[in-house]
């Protein structure tokens, strides 16, 4: 028997009636941001803008572990100082993942560089002629890197650096002894990196080779051979990012969320902490409770920087609640809104906690995470054999199309 459309209708129209309302207001200067927000995004990227908001407050007010991930030239754009810094010390942020040069840039003005704006179409022939390196609508002098070059060359030569480690472990390092060339220059705004290191945040970089503070350990390399024994522990940087996020499952609120600043290496990174857990060490996870992204891509085609909650569900990476109603991928420049987005959180006095301090449980979580390794020993072995016999393929499968 055909479904009565009459009831169909009625369906619909009781599931619309119960969506929330467009309710925008006059705005009269008073509003809190949180108000403001609540009643003047009503639609499109507004819209997409509130939601995002509500999540990262949703992610306060569940205590889940925040990692964020932050890709772009950020830290020559001040993102850091502006909001980084401030979610870290507010203890919102629990892990970071970001690219080597957002570490490297940020240096620049430690050591007395600065970053200024300039003309994007003024002319890069000029520029290069002055020996002045364009990053879009920001600029500095060659030097700035220069003088760079030569503060991580001579820090990575210390002798704490002389082993192989991970990128957290470095990084770690590196907060250290920034923070003390900061106190002896009388920096009054902490780098990321010094302020990472404060507050126990572990900072992960997923492709650290492309980056110029791992270049000046390639010249190190060469000039000093074995003497100089600095190395990254790739394999051992992985099972970190997977180890901390199997942790947080099981620890402090067992809820995680990721907050995705662009799109790049530093997003699939994190993310893939959970199929190391699911699908290759055979050990149950969820995925992230809560993600949240903004980023310039359009959602189009099959780029890692613009793929969507959906799909990363099907990889194990998100959960099935974060796709249906904890999910908001923001098609917006990260620069035109998070200051905003951060200045609504931290308005609310309620919006911060003590600093998880991820880095001094790292070895706790790395245990962990071994003692269920451990457990699925047996079952793992199994997988690591394979013989194109068992492949029994079907001839139709390995056609190639040629049109």
């Amino acid at each position: 028997m055909a479904k009565n459309p009459s009831n169909n209708r009625k369906n619909l129209r009781a599931h619309y009636s119960g969506a929330r309302k467009a309710d925008p207001r006059p705005i009269t200067g008073k509003e809190s941001p949180t108000e403001l927000l609540e009643h003047a995004f009503s639609a499109y990227v507004g819209r997409q803008e509130r939601t995002a908001f509500e999540l990262m407050r949703r992610s306060m007010e569940v205590d889940a572990s925040i990692f964020l991930t932050l890709s772009g030239a950020m830290t020559p754009a001040g993102l850091h100082q502006s909001c980084i810094i401030p979610l870290i010390e507010k203890g919102v942020i629990s892990a970071l993942t970001t690219t080597g040069a957002n570490l490297y840039h940020d240096a620049h003005r430690i050591i007395g560089h600065a970053i200024r704006e300039v003309n994007p179409n003024a002319g890069d022939l000029q520029y290069r002629l002055a020996r002045i390196i364009r990053i879009y609508d920001l600029g500095f002098w060659e030097e700035a890197l220069l003088d760079t070059d030569r503060l991580f060359s001579a820090l990575l030569r210390r002798p704490e650096f002389q082993r192989k480690m991970t990128t957290p472990e470095f990084h770690y390092l590196l907060g250290k002894n920034i923070q003390a060339i900061e106190k002896k220059l009388g920096v009054k705004q902490p780098s990321l990196l010094s302020t990472c290191y404060k507050h126990g945040v572990p900072i992960f970089v997923g492709a650290v080779q492309d980056g110029s503070i791992f270049l000046n350990a390639v010249k190190l390399k060469r000039l000093m051979g074995d003497e100089f024994k600095f190395e990254i522990d790739i394999n051992d940087d992985v099972y970190w990012m997977a180890a901390l996020q199997h942790y947080c499952r099981h620890h402090f609120s067992n809820k995680m969320a990721i907050w995705i600043l662009g799109g790049g290496v530093p997003k699939n990174y994190t993310l893939q902490g959970e199929p190391l857990l699911d699908q290759i060490l055979g050990v149950p996870t969820d995925g992230f409770d809560i993600d949240v992204q903004f980023c310039v891509d359009p959602v189009d085609n099959g780029a890692l920087s613009s793929c969507p909650a959906g799909e990363g569900h099907t990889w194990g990476k998100v959960s099935m609640e974060a796709v249906e109603a904890g999910s908001m991928y923001v098609h917006t420049d990260v620069t035109a809104v998070f200051p905003w987005l951060t200045h609504a959180l931290l308005s609310d006095t309620k919006m911060k906690r003590k600093p998880r301090r991820l880095m001094d449980v790292m070895q706790e979580a790395v245990t962990f995470l071994d003692k269920d390794v451990q457990k699925r020993r047996k079952s793992l072995l199994k997988t690591i054999d394979w013989s194109p016999d068992e492949a029994k393929p079907d001839p139709t499968e390995h056609e190639t199309y040629v049109r």
